[in-house]
């Protein structure tokens, strides 16, 4: 089963970066755990590969709740992509959705409104260069193992 993230309100903001072909750094700010960091093997769909994504939750909540149901979760977050796309499928409204399998096998899931994610502008990637190489160059050697997994059936 997916970890939502009590349906993404525990998903308070973050950045994913894709410009490095194959992998995907960033970080990402949850209720209670705080900022966790990123390293997926693969890219973003077609509609964003290649791009770095940045975004911030209109429905964040820094529930306690979160604590209990989150707080174990790996940090940093090592694994690999499923499907990362501000249009994910075709039957649905396009919106930012981000999916991801840990080494350990955990499946997590996080779907934004569509106005709560953008693509940042090369002019405004300043901090966030200097955050991705950190992540990039602390957790490159430690991506090793693949976790067993069903791909989605979505585009």
């Amino acid at each position: 089963m997916a970890q939502k993230f009590g349906n993404g309100r525990w998903v308070q903001e973050g950045f994913l970066d894709n410009r490095v072909d194959g992998t995907i750094v960033g970080q990402i700010v949850f209720a209670v755990v705080g900022p966790v960091d990123v390293y997926l093997r693969g890219n973003f769909k077609a509609d964003i590969a290649g791009q770095v994504i940045q975004f911030r939750n209109r429905r964040f909540e820094d529930e306690d709740l979160a604590g209990q149901v989150i707080g174990d979760m790996e940090r940093p977050q090592i694994g690999d992509v499923n499907l990362i796309s501000f249009d994910p499928h075709p039957n649905l409204t396009p919106h930012p959705y981000i999916e991801w399998f840990s080494t350990r096998k955990n499946h997590y899931r996080i779907e934004l409104e569509p106005a709560d994610a953008w693509i940042v502008p090369a002019s405004e990637v300043g901090e966030i260069d200097r955050v991705s190489r950190t992540i990039r160059e602390a957790l490159a050697g430690r991506v090793t193992e693949r976790p067993n997994r069903e791909s989605t059936d979505w585009v």
